[in-house]
C-alpha cells in the first residue's frame, strides 16, 4: 500500500468512528431506557435507510421460508439495487466490498460467477440455478432489484448444490416491497466515462387490472457500448426483461416473465504473461519471440501443419519430468531484452471474440388457502450459446439448456407452545449440452506472444472456426460432448419455534440420471456413451436463540451432494466411467447475528469449516478443498446523514491432496531461464508430481483476508434538491500462484467514491473507482493459474444521467 493510500485510509478509519461515536453519544439511551433501545423502530429505520442497507422485507432464499436476516441461521448477505448504485458496484467482483468472504480470482478477465469461501459459487435467478457459468460472460446485475449471497448450501428447495455459497438474483417486478404499483414508474439512465463509457436504460413499471385481478407489468431494458481499461478490449451487451404479477383476489396469483441477454466482446485474457517476480514488483516484462515457427501460407495463424506432429503432439509444449529441457520452438530469438509494461496492455489479439446468447423464462401460479398455506406450482427454463475463441490456443462452443418443474406446499402448524412452519414438495430438472473445445494437442502457449509488441501471425493459433483451404488441415474440435442429465428430487424444510429456540430442519432426496459421449477428433476421454443412475440425499440441520437484547446466537450443520458439471454444465463422461460425477459436501458453522440501536445496526458474525470440491485443470479431475473462516458483516445507520458498512474476513483455503490434475506450469517452475521457455509451454500429467505438492497444499489464489470500510452522507431534501456521497476502502491481503515457489502479489487498498445530486426528477451521479490509481493484481484461476496475472484496472470515472417519471 503506498504512503497515500495509507494516510488516506488511516485518516479514514478514523473519520468514520469519530462521526460514529458523535452520532452514538447523540442517540444515546439511559440505562433504564435499555429495553426501548433494543426494540425495532420500523419508523427511524425507514427515515435513515437512504442507501439500501437493509432488508425491507423478509427472504426466502436461505431456507426457504419467510425469513429476515437476523432469524437466518446462515452467514448470508442481501444487496439492494440502491446500494449497487450508491456504492457503484457493475459487476458480481465488486460485491467483494458489501460481503464478505466474495473475493474472487480471475476468470480471464470475464466475471462470470462469485468466489465464495475460496470456491465458485453457482448462479440462481428466483431460485432456480441458472446454466453454468463460470467466465463465459459478464453476469448482468444491473437488472437486479436485489442480489442474495448466501454463503451455504442453497435450501433443499432450491435443488441439490454444493455448500459453498449462491448468488441469487432477484429481478425488478411491479410489486413495490410486496404491494402491486399504484401509479406508472419509470427511469432513464444515460452513463458516460472513461475509456469511452457508453451506458443507456429504461425501465418502467405498470398497475394493470384485468377485471377482479390486480397487478403489474415491469420492463427493463439495457445497452451497452463500452470500451474497456484495458487495450484491444470492446464489450457490448443488450439485456431486456419483462415480469408480470397478478393476484385474482380468490386465493390465487400469478407471475411471469423472461429475460434475454446477448453480448459480443465478453473475450477471455490471462492478463500478463511471462511472470516473474521483478515483473509484478517493477514493470519489468521479458521481451523477444521465436520466429522458429513461421505462418508460411501467410493466413495470419499458425495452422497445425505449420507446427507439427498434429494431432497427437505439438512443437508448442513439452512435458516435465523434473529436469529442465527446452528447444528452438521454446526459446526466445530475437528481440529479446526488458521493457517497462503498463496495466492497460494485456494478452489479446484482434482474432480474438465470444459471442453470448441466453434466455430465460418463468411462470409461478400459486394458491392461498384460508388456512393460510400456499400451493404453488413453478416453471423455469434457462439457455446459453457461447461461442468463443482465444488467439493463445483455446476455441469453445457451448450450447446449453436447462429447464425445471416445482411443486410446494407450505403450511404452519401449532403444537401447544410449539409453532411450525414447513414447506414440502417435488421437483424434476432436466439439462442437456454440448461442449466443443480444443486444448487436448497441445497447441496452447500463453508465455509465446510477446504483449509488448502484440500479436502476430506465428503466436496466434488456428481454431475449428476458421476454414482452410483444400489439403491444408486445421484444427478440429477436439472434445465435443453431449451430454444430458436430470434431476428427480422430493424435499421438506421446517421451523420449529418454542419459545426463543428455532430449529430448522429441510432434507431432500434426489434421483440421478446422467448420460455423455464425447465424439471429439482428440478427446483422450473413455470412448462411446456413459450412463450411470444414482440417488443421493442431502441434509442440513440449524439451532437458533433469539436474546431480548437483540443478538441470535446460532449453530448449523450440512451435508450435501451435487453434479460434477463443466463450463457447459454437463457430466464428463469420464466422470461418468468412473463414479466420480456426484460429489458429497459438508459445512459447520456457528455465529451469532445481532440487531441493536433500535435496529439501526445490524450484522452477522460467523466461523465456518467446510470440505467441498471442484474440477480442476483441462482434464477435469475432481479435487477436494477444505476451508475455513471466520467472516463479519456490520451495516449501521448511523443517523439520518451518515451510515457505514463494514465487511471482512479470515479465511484458509487448502487442497486436498494428492492432486491430479494435468496442468500447465511456468518455465521457471520447469527449471528453464525465460528466454529459453516463453515460446512454447511446459505441463505436468499430475500436479501432485511437483516439488512440495505431493500431499495438501494452500490455494494461495485467495487472500487470506479481505476487508471493507465505506462511510455515505444523505443531505436533507431541501427546495433544491438532495446531495449524497459515498466513500469507501478494501484491502486484500498478498496471494501468489500455486506452484512451489511462485511470483507473489502484494497486498494493496482500493478506494472508491461516488457522490450525487437529486434534483425534482433529475439526478446526476459520479462514481470514481481506484481513486489514487493504485497499481494491484488479481491471479488467474483453473488451468493456467500460474501463468497469468490480471492488473487491476486503474482508475475509471463514469457519470451518470437519471431521469425519473
Amino acid at each position: 500500500m503506498s504512503v497515500r493510500t495509507r494516510l488516506f485510509a488511516t485518516a479514514m478509519t478514523f473519520g468514520l468512528m469519530w462521526v460514529g461515536l458523535a452520532v452514538a453519544a447523540e442517540h444515546a439511551v439511559l440505562p433504564a431506557a435499555t429495553e426501548q433501545a433494543d426494540t425495532v423502530d420500523a419508523v427511524l429505520v425507514v427515515a435513515r435507510d437512504k442507501a439500501g442497507l437493509l432488508e425491507k422485507q423478509p427472504s426466502t432464499t436461505v431456507f426457504g421460508l419467510n425469513k429476515t436476516l437476523l432469524e437466518t441461521p446462515r452467514s448470508a448477505s442481501f444487496v439492494s439495487d440502491t446500494t449497487l448504485t450508491r456504492f457503484g458496484i457493475e459487476t458480481i467482483d465488486g460485491l467483494a466490498s458489501v460481503s464478505p468472504g466474495t473475493y474472487t480470482a480471475s476468470f480471464y478477465g470475464v466475471p462470470g460467477a462469485l468466489n465464495i469461501r475460496g470456491t465458485l459459487a453457482e448462479n440462481y435467478f428466483r431460485g432456480f440455478k441458472r446454466v453454468e457459468n463460470r467466465g463465459t460472460y459478464s453476469t448482468p446485475i444491473g437488472d437486479a432489484a436485489q442480489i442474495e449471497i448466501v454463503r451455504g448450501p442453497p435450501t433443499p428447495i432450491y435443488g441439490a448444490g454444493k455448500v459453498g455459497g449462491l448468488l441469487n438474483f432477484i429481478p425488478k417486478t411491479a410489486r413495490d416491497e410486496g404491494r402491486f404499483l399504484t401509479d406508472p414508474r419509470g427511469e432513464l439512465t444515460a452513463t458516460f466515462g472513461a475509456y469511452d463509457k457508453k451506458n443507456v436504460t429504461g425501465q418502467v413499471g405498470l398497475p394493470v387490472k384485468l377485471g377482479p385481478a390486480d397487478g403489474g407489468v415491469y420492463a427493463y431494458a439495457e445497452l451497452d457500448d463500452s470500451k474497456s481499461f484495458y487495450r484491444g478490449l470492446h464489450p457490448k451487451r443488450q439485456l431486456a426483461q419483462v415480469s408480470a404479477d397478478f393476484d385474482f383476489n380468490n386465493g390465487w396469483s400469478t407471475a411471469f416473465g423472461g429475460m434475454v441477454y446477448h453480448s459480443t466482446g465478453d473475450i477471455q485474457t490471462p492478463g500478463w504473461n511471462r511472470l516473474t517476480q521483478d515483473l509484478i514488483d517493477h514493470r519489468t516484462y521479458i521481451t523477444g519471440r521465436d520466429t522458429s515457427l513461421v505462418d508460411a501460407d501467410g493466413n495470419g495463424r499458425l495452422t497445425p501443419n505449420e507446427i507439427g506432429f498434429y494431432p497427437y503432439a505439438s512443437a508448442l509444449y513439452l512435458a516435465y519430468y523434473g529436469a529442465p529441457v527446452t528447444d528452438a520452438a521454446h526459446t526466445l530469438d530475437t528481440g529479446v531484452g526488458t521493457t517497462k509494461l503498463s496495466p492497460r496492455t494485456v494478452h489479446v489479439s484482434s482474432a480474438d471474440f465470444s459471442k453470448t446468447w441466453t434466455n430465460t423464462v418463468y411462470f409461478d401460479l400459486a394458491k392461498r388457502f384460508d388456512d393460510d398455506s400456499v400451493l404453488k406450482l413453478q416453471l423455469f427454463y434457462d439457455d446459453q450459446d457461447n461461442k468463443r475463441f482465444v488467439s493463445y490456443g483455446y476455441p469453445a462452443w457451448f450450447d446449453s439448456s436447462v429447464w425445471e418443474a416445482r411443486a410446494t406446499y407450505a403450511f404452519g402448524r401449532a403444537l401447544g407452545p410449539v409453532s411450525t412452519r414447513s414447506i414440502v414438495g417435488a421437483s424434476y430438472r432436466r439439462f442437456e449440452g454440448r461442449r466443443r473445445e480444443s486444448f487436448n494437442s497441445g497447441l496452447i502457449a500463453i508465455d509465446r506472444r510477446d504483449i509488448s509488441v502484440g500479436a502476430t501471425p506465428n503466436d496466434i493459433i488456428d481454431s475449428p472456426f476458421s476454414t482452410e483451404p483444400a489439403g491444408v488441415q486445421g484444427v478440429e474440435w477436439e472434445n465435443d460432448d453431449k451430454g444430458t442429465w436430470s434431476e428427480t428430487g422430493l424435499f421438506f424444510t421446517t421451523d420449529a419455534k418454542l419459545g426463543r429456540l428455532t430449529l430448522t430442519l429441510g432434507g431432500r432426496y434426489d434421483w440421478y440420471d446422467v448420460a455423455a459421449q464425447d465424439t471429439g477428433a482428440l478427446s483422450y476421454t473413455v470412448a462411446g456413451r456413459q450412463t450411470d443412475k444414482k440417488g443421493k440425499g442431502t441434509y442440513s440441520a440449524s439451532l437458533t436463540y433469539q436474546t431480548p437484547a437483540g443478538l441470535m446466537p446460532y449453530i448449523s450443520y450440512a451435508k450435501a451432494s451435487a453434479l460434477e458439471v463443466s463450463q457447459a454444465g454437463e457430466v464428463s463422461p469420464g466422470l461418468i466411467a468412473d463414479g466420480s460425477w456426484l460429489s458429497d459436501s459438508d459445512l459447520a458453522e456457528a455465529g451469532v447475528k445481532f440487531q441493536l440501536l433500535h435496529g439501526t445496526l445490524v450484522g452477522s458474525l460467523a466461523a465456518y469449516r467446510q470440505n467441498r470440491t471442484q474440477l480442476s485443470g483441462i482434464s477435469q479431475t475432481v479435487q477436494g478443498t477444505r476451508a475455513k473462516g471466520v467472516e463479519l458483516e456490520l451495516r449501521w445507520l448511523a443517523s439520518e446523514h451518515f451510515s457505514f458498512t463494514a465487511t471482512g474476513n479470515s479465511q484458509h483455503t487448502t487442497v486436498k491432496g494428492p492432486d491430479t490434475s494435468f496442468q500447465y506450469i511456468p518455465a521457471y517452475t520447469a527449471g528453464v531461464p525465460g528466454g529459453g521457455g516463453y515460446g512454447g509451454s511446459y505441463v505436468v500429467w499430475s500436479f501432485a508430481s511437483l516439488p512440495g505438492r505431493g500431499g495438501d497444499y494452500d490455494y494461495t489464489l485467495i487472500p487470506k483476508s479481505v476487508v471493507s470500510l465505506y462511510g455515505a452522507y444523505t443531505s436533507d431534501r431541501r427546495d433544491w434538491g438532495q446531495v449524497g456521497a459515498t466513500l469507501g476502502v478494501t484491502h486484500v491481503t498478498k496471494t501468489s500462484g500455486t506452484v512451489q515457489n511462485a511470483v507473489t502479489y502484494p497486498a494493496y487498498a482500493v478506494v472508491n467514491a461516488s457522490a450525487y445530486v437529486t434534483r425534482g426528477p433529475y439526478t446526476a451521479e459520479l462514481n470514481v473507482d481506484n481513486l489514487f490509481d493504485k497499481l494491484y493484481f488479481t491471479p488467474d484461476a483453473d488451468t493456467y493459474a500460474n501463468l497469468g496475472a490480471l492488473p487491476g484496472k486503474g482508475r475509471e470515472w463514469r457519470v451518470t444521467l437519471k431521469r425519473t417519471f
